[in-house]
């Protein structure tokens, strides 16, 4: 048998500072409601007498369409299946309302307090819908909006998780093709030179070492991104020459900065991916601070013949940033350029990775 949960975990919060604080104001509604024209009069002592007959009506009417809206949320729990909770929950109104107001009709009656203060079944009919409208559209509106925040909270961790798995997996790729260009390029060189050759190695592994240690972090400094730079330029200069000419300018100040990490890494691959390099048209990359960005900037020359790009990299390097930043990645293509600019970040905003 399937054991019913308590009402907090049915409706996903706990309504004691509702109930403490929504009593004694709905009941002084119910109270001007059912006995307006004393209110009118100042009749002091009929006053004293409807007060308590509204506190107790309002109190079991409360809890009663309480338990009826839990046996309705807990059987239908679905926003789709909030017509079946409404009419469970009016039905269940009908008969809570009948056999409340049997019971203390005959309760009051025996007291002897009710002759001449009891309204008639109509006031008190319309009263408690009333309330009960009330009291329902407040459960079912927070409920609403705590089940809203749940999912969105659950939809940004779904997002946070693919997108971390996204830069693993470019983590992991950095790049295959680029691993094996570095290794024909080693093995030219070993022959031929085997001071360069020892030079090379040590920027391959001073690139595969910063991949390792940037894995977990979120942000990097952007000194750590701009010596991981210098170590791949060097790789790539090996195999294109003077026919890659890069140029990094950024000062000091700006070095103290974050980063998200790999972002230089995968736009460069892009970049050499997508355009022309030659002695004829030699590709120029400018890396430089300007106005709280890192601009990142090629001479456009594409190629023409080039695979579909899938821009999983910048998407991901944007996602990246919206996670961290309001502050958006700007890319921008005129005839003869194309350029990328990428926010940097306060370090004391962040965890910064070393």
């Amino acid at each position: 048998m399937k054991i019913k949960p308590c009402f907090e975990e049915i409706s996903g919060f706990n309504d004691r500072w509702i109930i403490i604080a929504g009593l004694p104001i709905a009941s002084v509604l119910v109270s001007l409601l059912l006995f307006g024209d004393a209110y009118e009069r100042l009749d002091w002592s009929f006053i004293a007498v409807c007060i308590p007959m509204s506190l107790v009506y309002t109190t079991i009417f409360w809890f009663g369409m309480r338990w009826i809206y839990s046996e309705m949320k807990w059987r239908h729990p679905t926003n789709e299946a909030i017509g079946k909770r409404i009419l469970g929950v009016f039905l269940g109104f009908i008969v809570l309302f009948f056999v409340v107001d049997f019971v203390l009709h005959r309760l009051f009656n025996s007291m002897g307090i009710s002759h001449g203060v009891e309204p008639n079944h109509v006031v008190k009919f319309i009263a408690s819908l009333i309330l009960c409208a009330l009291v329902i559209t407040l459960y079912e509106a927070i409920s609403f909006y705590i089940q809203l925040q749940r999912t969105v909270a659950e939809k940004a961790q779904l997002e946070r998780q693919n997108i971390e798995s996204q830069l693993e997996g470019l983590r992991n790729q950095v790049n295959p093709h680029f691993l094996f260009n570095s290794l024909n390029t080693l093995a030219y060189l070993i022959p031929e030179d085997a001071d360069k050759a020892v030079r090379f190695l040590q920027q391959l592994s001073n690139v595969y070492r910063y991949v390792l240690e940037s894995r977990e972090a979120k942000v990097i400094p952007l000194s750590k991104e701009l010596e991981f730079l210098d170590a791949y330029v060097f790789l790539l200069k090996e195999r294109f020459g003077e026919n890659l000419q890069v140029e990094i300018t950024c000062s000091e100040q700006n070095r103290s900065y974050g980063i998200v990490p790999l972002s230089l890494q995968m736009l460069f691959e892009n970049v050499i991916k997508h355009n022309v390099i030659s002695v004829e048209k030699p590709l120029h990359i400018q890396v430089f601070c300007e106005n709280g960005q890192l601009i990142i900037r090629n001479n456009l020359q594409r190629k023409n013949q080039v695979m579909d790009s899938t821009g999983v990299g910048l998407q991901n390097i944007r996602d990246r940033y919206r996670m961290l930043t309001e502050k958006e990645v700007e890319v921008i293509e005129s005839h003869h350029y194309f350029t990328v600019a990428l926010p940097i970040i306060e370090v004391n905003e962040y965890k910064i990775g070393t």
